[in-house]
């Protein structure tokens, strides 16, 4: 569907589109399976994509090359989206690190030979691993610069 076109020449993923329309990402990927929208959720992404809503019925590429494209106010959300996933890992370390060290001085306090707040540490831990690499894009395949290449592939020609 265009909404799915719109997406990809900007380079955002389904989760960033999500962000900067408030919508939320099964929404957004129903519409780009081709299930019907609202009036009010095609008038949402219309803004977004600052085009007309009667635009998004109409799928046909002289369509797509006639919609002027201004993305500096979604680029900015998506930044400053991206800058608050990043605070809240921070917090999320700072929590980890806080919660970690109480166990471990309750467990030397009240089981000494047995090391036991090592399997919270380590379990925690993997999940705030893992939170880290998505917080950071270090996933390779899961960012919209991999979504995009793929789709390129597929099709065999530039977005």
């Amino acid at each position: 569907m265009l909404v799915q076109k719109l997406r990809l020449q900007r380079g955002w993923s389904q989760e960033q589109l999500a962000i900067v329309s408030g919508l939320s990402v099964r929404t957004i990927q129903r519409i780009e399976r081709g299930q019907s929208a609202s009036l009010e959720t095609l008038a949402t992404l219309a803004s977004v994509f600052e085009i007309d809503v009667s635009q998004l019925t109409v799928e046909k590429e002289t369509d797509m090359q006639s919609i002027a494209v201004d993305s500096r106010e979604a680029e900015e959300a998506i930044a400053f989206e991206r800058v608050r996933k990043i605070k809240k890992f921070y917090l999320h370390v700072a929590q980890y690190v806080l919660v970690i060290a109480m166990l471990v001085v309750i467990n030397l306090v009240t089981s000494p030979h047995y090391f036991w707040a090592i399997w919270p540490a380590l379990g925690w831990g993997v999940a705030l691993a893992m939170n880290g690499m998505t917080t950071f894009d270090l996933v390779p395949f899961l960012n919209a610069a991999w979504e995009r290449k793929k789709v390129e592939d597929y099709l065999g020609r530039k977005l």
